[in-house]
């Protein structure tokens, strides 16, 4: 049986991929994430670079041995990992499918539904995104749906919510 193949189960739980993608500010979203991560080490190296004539060149060049590689990840990855990453939640579970360089597909059922939880970090909060943790009885932990539209989250945060307090069973 094929990964993308429809099949149900008992519990009405079919398997396949989510349907929804994530808000597109998710992209700039990763990007000032990258940025972040590679920016500071190059301004630091050019400003020494600049600063220390006799080590310039010893400065400088690993400024853009981390620069060009960093712009081109910063560019390029979060417009893959949008095209990876879905959620979906049904009547009968919640879907989720994340992943850089291996893809993980996740089903939780209701009935394992645990907690939900919303997450919104600074830079976050200035691209107006917001995080959805669904806690199961699974080993594997929580699920996590990373860049909704904050309203998107609030709604979704709050079905989850009353459908923990309706599901029957005990969530392990």
């Amino acid at each position: 049986m094929g990964v993308d193949q429809e099949t149900e189960n008992t519990t009405g739980v079919r398997l396949r991929p989510p349907r929804h993608p994530l808000d597109r500010r998710t992209v700039a979203w990763w990007r000032a994430q990258l940025l972040l991560t590679v920016a500071p080490p190059v301004v630091v190296l050019c400003v020494l670079g600049t600063l220390i004539a006799p080590a310039r060149f010893w400065l400088l060049l690993p400024a853009v041995v981390i620069a060009v590689p960093g712009l081109l990840v910063t560019v390029l990855l979060p417009l893959w990992w949008y095209k990876v990453h879905r959620w979906e939640v049904t009547d009968h579970a919640v879907y989720v499918r994340t992943g850089y360089f291996w893809t993980e597909g996740r089903i939780a059922p209701m009935s394992r539904l645990q907690t939900v939880d919303t997450t919104r970090g600074p830079v976050q909060r200035l691209f107006g995104l917001t995080t959805v943790t669904v806690t199961t009885g699974s080993a594997k932990g929580a699920l996590k749906i990373k860049g909704l539209e904050h309203g998107t989250a609030a709604e979704l945060a709050e079905r989850l919510a009353m459908v923990t307090q309706t599901t029957p069973g005990d969530a392990t």
